[in-house]
């Protein structure tokens, strides 16, 4: 019996020394990561502000590269809108070439001057014609708040309701954009 409580007291004994070994272990392991922790720490947060700061300098350049962008877009469209300005009145110099020589001419045969004159306003509305001018057709028509503008509301039994029936003023389209519309009487019964 004596040798087995001399066992248990060796047992007991030996669990204490490694319960010690243990907790002295995990004491050195607890220091020895405390000690660790800040410098963890301080290289984690070095690394993070690094991160921050690249983001930063790639959010600069990206604003940078936008601004560039938009100024350079804005001087490509003038100078879209400048060449077909150019081109629309290069077009429109022959018209006033004609012009000049009607306006010169001394003659005293009006139908021959009206001719002239004809002739300048056929080329000049090819001459729009070719540069996209539509004009918007209106007769036998019904009222499109797309393509006129209503001026006048007549009564008309001719007519259907909403029909138009007179034209004030010619209407245009560019490519299908309206650019004006036609000024129109609308019958209304």
């Amino acid at each position: 019996m004596q040798e087995e409580i001399k066992d248990a007291a060796n047992e007991a004994a030996a669990e204490t020394d490694a319960a010690e070994t243990q907790a002295e272990g995990s004491e050195n392991a607890a220091q020895d990561a405390q000690a660790e922790a800040p410098e963890d720490d301080a290289a984690k947060a070095e690394k993070l502000q690094q991160a921050l700061d690249e983001a930063k300098q790639q959010a600069l350049r990206l604003q940078a590269d936008f601004a560039n962008f938009r100024k350079r877009s804005n001087k490509e469209r003038e100078e879209l809108s400048n060449v077909i300005t150019q081109d629309i009145l290069k077009d429109m110099l022959p018209i006033l070439d004609n012009f000049e020589r009607a306006m010169a001419a001394e003659t005293k045969d009006v139908e021959a001057f009206q001719k002239g004159v004809e002739m300048i306003f056929t080329q000049f509305q090819e001459t729009l014609k070719k540069d996209g001018l539509e004009y918007i057709e209106t007769a036998g028509k019904k009222f499109d708040p797309n393509f006129h503008q209503a001026v006048m509301r007549v009564q008309n039994p001719d007519l259907e309701d909403d029909a138009i029936a007179q034209e004030l003023q010619k209407g245009y389209m560019v490519k299908g954009r309206v650019i004006r519309p036609s000024m129109v009487q609308v019958v209304a019964n």
